[in-house]
């Protein structure tokens, strides 16, 4: 797809904002504009992202990091897998995730998960939350103070605020356009410690 249909998308998403879209039409939206994004494109965007991450030095400094196989044109985080720090990747058993060790020389192969997303064997070595440095949470999009659209699933939202989680450092990974002003929330939502996007790394304060 042509960057002007992206950008004619975008501009759709931008209405929506305007007249208070519900989180259902909001993640349509993005979706549709994020899924139009050309691979030569989404693959450049993505690089920079993991450009940002590594200069990092919370990502430096991490030994042992969650993060999630692309889905759905979601940012490629693969570059980032040679780094040499431990990668913990979900696996969706009923309503909660189970983080196993994956690496791609490893010899634990892996196998599609109940959404047709890959993820870990259960034989994989489990990753418990006390060993976790930081997580990089996949989403539909995120606005400026944090909060996060994501699938709907909660999977994230019913993780993030158990006391094991709660103090490990979150950030939310999606493109520019869908780092927005303000999203719809709910009283259950919580806010990410911060964004990353092809054009920076944007942290609360």
């Amino acid at each position: 797809m042509s960057e002007f249909l992206v950008q004619h998308l975008i501009g759709s998403v931008v209405n929506a904002l305007d007249s208070q879209p519900n989180k259902s039409d909001l993640r349509r939206s993005l979706l549709k504009a994020r899924e139009a994004l050309h691979p030569t494109l989404w693959k450049e965007k993505s690089d920079r992202i993991c450009d940002h991450l590594r200069h990092w030095p919370t990502f430096q400094q991490a030994k042992t990091v969650l993060v999630y196989f692309s889905f759905r044109n979601e940012p490629d985080l693969g570059r980032l897998l040679r780094t040499g720090k431990r990668w913990g990747f979900p696996r969706c058993v009923a309503k909660d995730m189970h983080w196993h060790l994956w690496m791609p020389s490893g010899s634990i192969p892996l196998q599609t998960g109940t959404y047709g997303i890959p993820e870990p064997h259960p034989t994989a070595p489990v990753i418990r939350p006390q060993d976790v440095d930081l997580i990089l949470v996949p989403s539909v999009a995120c606005d400026v103070r944090g909060y996060r659209l994501g699938y709907g699933g909660g999977y994230y939202d019913r993780m993030l605020i158990e006391p094991e989680w709660r103090s490990k450092p979150t950030l939310g990974i999606v493109f520019e356009f869908a780092r927005l002003p303000k999203l719809p929330t709910d009283p259950w939502d919580r806010p990410l410690q911060g964004i990353c996007t092809e054009a920076g790394l944007f942290l609360r304060h």
